[in-house]
């Protein structure tokens, strides 16, 4: 659920100094290594895709659907995850997801066909689905307010360092040889998760008294004064606990309407301006552009990605949550442009010695603009948005919209790209014209506000 109160954010300088946040920092720290699993996972078909389907003689449509099936296996995982996450604890959640991401790396490694290759990918699908959702979670329930746009960025920062890793090392290894860059960080953070506290939130919300005071005072240092921000966390969940127990048809009354419209909306544009597809098949869509080969642009994308999101997350609580989404919708939007028209020139014979550069000059516009604010923001805002009582199952719903949008992104690039280059680009184009526009009109701004703040003025607006 939240973090700390404006009261508790005041003893933060003076408790600062006794190592209050080690425990913050160590916990995210942890927590991110399922980030990092995330973006292994998802970058893992880019620079492998031409050495997978020379090596056991896989179709096109076969290898569409092993890049396609971790988003399966990712759906489930976010209809669990909201459940999982409250069953068992974030903790918990986290830890089933790094075992059944450990079962699915060691399945692609020793896979010899393409039924076992699909049950790898959707193994580690089901963990990244659980993931993408718990882990921002948990992080923006410990950090303190004036920190948590920050690092709860860092979710989003290590997905791109896992893509970038994969894109990178992918180039010089071989297929079975990449899946350790996934399976050792998941068993590090299994590791991990034995020395952390659990989110104190959480054990509120289940009745654990004596763990939740324990846990808050690691988290913000033993000298610091935690009364009034326990105080104050208490009694929002009592509030929230004499509501009647959500189901799904609650998401859609008028009390949370606005948060699931929000939520909703922010996965949609975050998936249908291509990202997964242009992350999935980067290595062919550049040699698409003219490019021999599609190891420079998959190694570019991969420098580019954790830098500009390390920029991102520095921003995050300085700028505020929508200029960084305005910022990086409106270079989404460029980046699809160019990309269009170098496939447009290349279809018509015009320009044909630029259009490679032009081509990869828009992917990594494109690319640079999404890891500034699309790829975190909405995860950020997801984690923020939903009240207590509702936010498992808001949060799954919001999760498996998000992966759903992944999956119909990633099945279908490789045929819409066999309809119209040019025209997969120009709709992604569009697309992020629209999001432009609901960001203005819908999206609010979360930056400096505790949870239950954002939470009380989500419902005073609908």
């Amino acid at each position: 659920m939240g973090v700390s109160s404006g009261a508790s954010e005041s003893l933060l300088p003076r408790a600062g100094g006794d190592g209050s946040l080690a425990m913050v920092i160590a916990s995210t720290g942890v927590a991110v290594l399922g980030s990092f699993v995330f973006g292994v996972s998802i970058g893992y078909s880019a620079p492998t895709q031409s050495k997978i389907r020379e090596d056991l003689q896989l179709s096109l449509s076969e290898y569409s659907v092993f890049g396609s099936i971790i988003t399966i296996g990712a759906m489930i995982g976010a209809v669990a995850s909201g459940h999982l996450a409250d069953i068992s604890g974030r903790k918990g959640a986290m830890r089933t997801s790094a075992l059944v991401c450990i079962v699915g790396w060691l399945a692609i490694f020793f896979a010899q066909g393409a039924v076992s290759l699909d049950f790898g990918r959707f193994c580690t699908g089901f963990g990244v689905g659980v993931f993408s959702y718990v882990v921002p979670v948990f992080i923006a329930e410990i950090a303190p307010k004036a920190l948590r746009g920050g690092l709860t960025t860092l979710n989003q920062l290590l997905v791109c360092t896992g893509l970038s890793v994969t894109y990178i090392v992918g180039t010089m290894v071989t297929w079975r040889m990449l899946v350790i860059a996934g399976l050792v960080p998941s068993i590090i953070l299994i590791v991990g998760l034995s020395f952390i506290t659990e989110s104190p939130r959480w054990l509120a919300k289940v009745g654990r008294q004596k763990e939740f005071e324990i846990a808050l005072q690691r988290l913000r240092g033993k000298d610091a004064d935690v009364s009034i921000e326990a105080s104050e966390i208490k009694e929002f969940i009592e509030t929230i606990e004499n509501l009647p127990k959500a189901g799904v048809q609650d998401l859609f009354n008028r009390a949370y309407i606005r948060p699931v419209i929000v939520g909703v909306g922010l996965m949609v544009f975050q998936q249908f301006v291509g990202i997964n597809g242009i992350l999935f098949y980067a290595s062919e869509t550049f040699v698409s552009a003219g490019f021999a080969s599609g190891d420079l642009g998959t190694i570019l994308m991969g420098c580019i990605q954790a830098p500009i999101t390390a920029v991102g997350a520095l921003l995050m609580d300085r700028s505020g949550r929508r200029p960084l989404l305005l910022i990086s919708t409106s270079g989404l939007l460029i980046g699809s442009l160019m990309s269009a028209v170098s496939f447009y020139l290349k279809i018509h014979g015009l320009f044909l010695e630029q259009v490679p550069i032009i081509a990869l000059a828009g992917i990594l516009v494109y690319i640079a603009s999404y890891s500034i604010g699309m790829g975190a923001v909405p995860w950020v805002i997801m984690s923020e948005i939903f009240p207590i009582n509702i936010k498992g199952i808001g949060g799954s719903f919001v999760t498996l919209v998000n992966w759903s949008g992944s999956w119909a992104v990633s099945f279908a690039f490789n045929f819409f790209m066999s309809w119209s280059s040019s025209g997969t680009f120009f709709l992604f184009a569009l697309v992020c014209a629209v999001a432009i526009l609901f960001i203005v009109k819908i999206v609010p701004e979360t930056k400096g506000k505790t949870l239950e703040e954002i939470q009380a003025s989500m419902n005073s607006s609908t």
